[in-house]
């Protein structure tokens, strides 16, 4: 089952199901049904293990794709990109998409954040916020952005 990114950005992920042994079942237990235990559950931007998700749902739209390589320049549109997104007031993804000179590199960028998992977001909010001024966003919002635009880009 592949992990399904909702426009909310919230992401529905494959949960394993709890393996039962045969001596943990009751069979003297008749007042209760088994029931079977989900089979997905629904992460939340800053919930743990949504950063990793997220990665893994980028992956899956292009498995052939190379690993994410940053660039200077890609990372400086990257930048500029999750902070436009931050800033405006519909937090407008498309805009500010087309107006990238360099789509590829700043879709890598965020894609070598992503992998890096929550403290690569945390660092690259707080290299936002020096480079391009105000506060850091929080980690969930930016990681939130940064699906939105890979989302737009792909």
């Amino acid at each position: 089952m592949d992990i399904v990114r909702n426009d909310d950005g919230t992401l529905v992920v494959p949960v394993a199901p709890e393996r039962v042994h045969e001596a943990d079942i009751d069979e003297t237990d008749t007042d209760t049904e088994a029931q079977p235990a989900p089979t997905t559950r629904v992460l939340h931007p800053g919930e743990g293990g949504y950063d990793e998700a997220l990665a893994e749902w980028d992956l899956q739209q292009d498995p052939d794709r190379e690993a994410a390589v940053s660039t200077a320049t890609g990372r400086q549109a990257a930048m500029a990109l999750v902070h436009a997104v931050a800033a405006s007031d519909d937090h407008d993804v498309a805009t500010p998409v087309a107006e990238l000179a360099d789509p590829e590199g700043a879709a890598e960028a965020l894609r070598h954040v992503l992998v890096g998992g929550v403290h690569s977001v945390e660092d690259f909010v707080v290299e936002v916020a020096e480079a391009e001024g105000g506060d850091p966003l929080p980690a969930h919002e930016a990681t939130k952005i940064i699906g939105q635009v890979l989302a737009q880009l792909d």
